[in-house]
């Protein structure tokens, strides 16, 4: 049950990162994917689950934005 929990957290940031930065869902996968975000989702679910959704969705850009990420 643990892993359909992280996968429908994983998605549910992929969307609603892209929302929040004007992206469609598939940009928005890409764009984590290629930015490690994805990654990052799944290493520090444990974490970023327990937090407000904004918040986790802050981390995920700043994450993002050191390996290369251009979204301010």
């Amino acid at each position: 049950m643990e892993m359909m929990d992280r996968i429908r957290y994983i998605n549910m940031c992929i969307v609603e990162f892209g929302k929040k930065f004007g992206m469609t869902a598939q940009l928005s996968y890409l764009y984590l994917k290629r930015y490690n975000g994805l990654a990052f989702l799944d290493k520090c679910y444990e974490a970023e689950h327990l937090q407000s959704l904004d918040s986790a969705l802050d981390d995920l850009k700043i994450y993002c934005k050191r390996h290369g990420g251009t979204i301010r």
